[in-house]
């Protein structure tokens, strides 16, 4: 059987994979785990603006409470101020009611420890068995005092808000700021906070109706914002995805700034004010090749983990690191959160181009981005495209036409049913052909969903 859980959490389709059923034993999973810690355990819910949000949010917590855990619903709020007010505010336990980037039909269950770090994998092992123990009934069902209490409390998001104003000391009086909300779990509190810096705002896509979550906003559509921000003359214009745990960039002059950008730019000033650990940045395997040069150019080293936010947070975890992230948008500032932040990263930008009195182009120029294409193919299955010939033979080729000018990525997308094909080199419609040759073969062999 296919593991439950993915690279973050448990994702799928409303009522056909994920059904109230599975989060109500997801529920009771968790409570039974970190019981074990603590009788009564608390823990922290939030959620984005997904139509099915408040149903999987009712069965989750009534799983939890059924086995003798507490909750404390926090509605509407992005994943990283559920991770922040988990250790902040001393819960057991945190839950995140998200699908992230993905269209509205899906969701998905991420839990976080007291300390607001995600699970390991042998935690998410251990919750798998103790859901399949719970669908058969075989976990404890306490009566009385024994079960446990759901309170709510809207007011935890200002918390948040505070926390990321105070990350800086820049005041950003007399910048005017396009925000894209994404329709989604930042809505209103990302407008709070760059208000509550003095910034002009003009906020896009920040009223959510259940449906139109990332659809056509945000940082996975980002065209609105780079019309927008050259319509109002801003001065950058930030995007975030459904629950605001990414951010991508939009300089003055409508150019997109991605995760590796804005991790260099931000190690950068770390480095200037001697708070960059070790002089390094973590990024993973799909940061471009630019992103490498540019940091040993200004005195900076970088490591590439395997893709995944949780994989980055992992390696900067063991080696004591500041900064690291992916090129999507999720940037981990180690020091201020346990998890990527879109709002927090945004802040920080934005004071460094105050604080610089430089445009946001201006000093991007820092990076020099290497053409890359990405090609993703939807197929009916994930699973032995590896061990295939003829798709490893049609990516040697393509190895073999770059030569040392470039590379490719080949990898299965944790998340989704998607395999993703990239290449990175000098040419940009020698790297599509490259990319579309793969992609048609893993189409053939894997089947096209």
């Amino acid at each position: 059987m296919a593991r439950l859980f993915g690279t973050d959490g448990v994702r799928g389709v409303v009522n056909e994979f994920l059904t109230p059923e599975l989060a109500y034993h997801l529920g009771r999973a968790a409570g039974t785990y970190f019981s074990k810690k603590k009788a009564h355990p608390t823990f922290l819910i939030g959620r984005d603006t997904r139509i099915s949000g408040s149903m999987l949010e009712s069965s989750l917590a009534a799983g939890i409470c059924s086995v003798g855990g507490n909750v404390v619903i926090a509605g509407v709020i992005p994943t990283p101020a559920v991770a922040y007010l988990v250790q902040q505010q001393g819960f057991d336990a945190g839950a995140v009611i998200s699908a992230s980037h993905n269209p509205y039909p899906d969701s998905g269950i991420k839990f976080f420890d007291g300390s607001g770090f995600k699970l390991p994998d042998e935690v998410e092992d251990q919750l798998e068995t103790y859901v399949y123990q719970s669908a058969n009934n075989e976990l404890p069902r306490p009566t009385g005092d024994g079960i446990g209490r759901i309170e709510h409390n809207s007011n935890l998001a200002h918390f948040y808000a505070h926390f990321v104003r105070h990350t800086i000391n820049t005041s950003l009086d007399g910048m005017t700021i396009v925000y894209d909300g994404a329709n989604g779990a930042a809505s209103s509190v990302g407008p709070e906070i760059l208000a509550g810096l003095g910034a002009k705002v003009i906020n896009i896509n920040v009223n959510p109706d259940g449906l139109n979550i990332n659809h056509h906003c945000g940082s996975t559509h980002i065209e609105g914002l780079q019309v927008a921000v050259q319509q109002h003359h801003a001065d950058l214009g930030i995007a975030n995805d459904g629950d605001a745990d990414r951010c991508l960039l939009v300089d003055e002059k409508g150019q997109v700034l991605d995760g590796d950008q804005i991790m260099l730019l931000c190690a950068l000033k770390l480095k200037e004010e001697g708070k960059l650990k070790d002089d390094t940045i973590v990024g993973t395997v799909m940061s471009n090749i630019g992103f490498h040069k540019a940091a040993e150019e200004l005195g900076m080293k970088t490591v590439s983990t395997a893709v995944g936010d949780r994989y980055v947070l992992e390696y900067m975890r063991e080696h004591d690191l500041s900064i690291g992230g992916e090129q999507s948008g999720h940037v981990i500032f180690l020091d201020h959160n346990t998890t990527g932040d879109g709002m927090l990263t945004a802040v920080q930008v934005a004071a460094l181009v105050k604080e610089k009195g430089k445009p946001l182009s201006e000093l991007a120029g820092i990076m020099t981005k290497y053409p890359q294409v990405l090609v993703n193919v939807r197929v009916a299955t994930k699973t032995g495209w590896e061990d295939n010939d003829l798709i490893k033979a049609a990516i040697v080729t393509a190895e073999g036409e770059l030569g040392d000018e470039g590379r490719v990525l080949v990898r299965a997308s944790g998340t989704e049913p998607l395999i993703r094909v990239m290449a990175e080199g000098p040419n940009q419609e020698a790297l599509q052909s490259l990319c579309q040759e793969i992609a048609d073969i893993i189409g053939r062999e894997q089947g096209l969903a």
